[in-house]
């Protein structure tokens, strides 16, 4: 019985998964479009820095700050881009996708339109939905996070980041795009660098901000469905055509 019942429920999951992906490719009709179901996680870095704060002055530990590029004294060298963790290690910009997947096992997703489904909306802030995005030659690091901007409301934020330079990043428009129940809203932008600071991006707001209401809205049984489409900005078609 136990055996019997261990199996029945694998098979109720197996199940739940494909209706999910299902749901979410009949929202999104755009034939040959990937969809990748990505569970939360809580943020160990916000999870430290609470704990830091519990501390008195003299027991607290120096948190290492925020990385902007500006602050990284060597060029050939960059901080983790992971924003999930107070991560130390540095590296080439080359190797930040290796390290992303072979030491914060970030998943990777290959395709220029694809579906992204992140689960469990309503577990309680902060919580991180990551994953990477291959197309067009280069890798973008989608972060969707729950946090309260203002205490007692939280909110989620969704920004697509380029493992590249800012220059690099100038060449591509990305487009998030929430499909349900006769609504749509979009979010198109220029992706901003990783040699940038996600936190930045967040606290200013140059991303998809959504509250607790609107998100419910477009959420399906505690998922959410994102549909991101990546491009060549027109300003970089003209300039190739010149």
């Amino acid at each position: 019985m136990l055996f019997f019942t261990q199996c029945f429920g694998a098979v109720l999951d197996l199940i739940h998964l494909r209706f999910q992906h299902y749901k979410a490719k009949r929202v999104f009709s755009a034939a040959g479009q990937l969809v990748c179901v990505v569970n939360p996680t809580h943020s160990l870095k916000y999870a430290s820095t609470r704990c830091a704060a519990a501390q008195t002055p003299a027991e607290q530990g120096a948190l290492p700050p925020c990385h902007h590029h500006e602050a990284v004294h060597d060029p050939q060298l960059v901080p983790c881009t992971c924003p999930l963790f107070s991560c130390p290690w540095e590296g080439h910009l080359e190797v930040v996708v290796s390290h992303l997947r072979q030491t914060h096992r970030i998943n990777i997703l290959q395709g220029a339109e694809i579906v992204f489904l992140a689960t469990d909306m309503h577990l309680p802030a902060p919580t991180d939905w990551i994953i990477m995005h291959s197309c067009l030659g280069h890798q973008f690091l989608l972060v969707l996070r729950k946090q309260e901007k203002y205490e007692g409301h939280p909110q989620f934020f969704a920004t697509m980041m380029l493992i590249g330079t800012p220059t690099q990043a100038d060449n591509f428009t990305y487009r998030l795009e929430l499909n349900r129940n006769q609504r749509r809203l979009k979010w198109e932008a220029t992706p901003r660098s990783v040699l940038e600071c996600v936190d930045s991006v967040i606290s200013d707001g140059d991303c998809l901000v959504l509250n607790t209401s609107l998100a419910q809205l477009f959420s399906d049984n505690g998922s959410l469905a994102i549909g991101i489409a990546i491009t060549t900005s027109k300003v970089h078609n003209a300039e190739a055509e010149m």
